[in-house]
């Protein structure tokens, strides 16, 4: 799947909330995340742009990589292709693939941790059935929004026409101010410390 979103500061979280309730999202569940990101042993994901974390949600572990970022000229939008997998019930907690990388020679850059709510509008909306938006409140860095959409297609077309669909969505939910760092470049930069 390739991964398309884009990032805002949040100002008004009560706000967003009232909108997303007008417009029929449902809201989640809040889930607590803990996404330890890990550095190459002979590549720079930084020169890449690539990423490679374990992620705990509420103490369920999964895996992800996120492939090189596509080009999308100056905006704020993300395109990159995403793989990820669930490494219960044999490693729940991820210590098992931890080690394994640590093997390896993976080392850990940092842990962003989050307290996050995802909404999504019911598959009977043909205009958004296919967004889903988080609120995101990272430790020590801030509070936030992402709209993301998946593609099954990653022509340049088809990114566009996604970064349009989210674009007019945000404008109708208010969010404004786009971010274009990463949740773990963020907390690096707080903590005064490098990649």
């Amino acid at each position: 799947m390739l991964e398309v979103e884009t990032k805002y500061e949040l100002a008004d979280k009560d706000d967003l909330v009232k909108r997303l309730d007008a417009m029929g999202a449902v809201g989640g569940n809040v889930e607590r995340h803990a996404d330890t990101y890990y550095r190459h042993p002979s590549r720079d994901f930084v020169q890449t742009k690539e990423a490679f974390r374990i992620r705990l949600i509420d103490s369920v572990a999964s895996v992800t990589y996120k492939g090189p970022k596509m080009d999308v000229g100056e905006s704020a939008l993300k395109a990159r292709e995403e793989i990820e997998w669930c490494l219960a019930p044999g490693d729940a907690d991820g210590s098992q693939m931890t080690r394994l990388l640590q093997a390896l020679g993976f080392d850990p850059v940092a842990t962003v941790r989050k307290e996050r709510r995802s909404y999504a509008w019911p598959q009977t909306d043909r205009q958004y059935a296919d967004f889903t938006l988080t609120i995101d409140q990272v430790d020590q860095v801030g509070l936030f929004a992402e709209l993301e959409l998946l593609l099954q297609d990653n022509s340049p077309d088809a990114v566009k026409s996604a970064g349009e669909r989210i674009d007019a969505l945000a404008e109708r939910l208010g969010l404004v101010t786009t971010v274009r760092s990463s949740y773990l470049n963020l907390l690096l930069n707080r903590l005064g410390l490098d990649r």
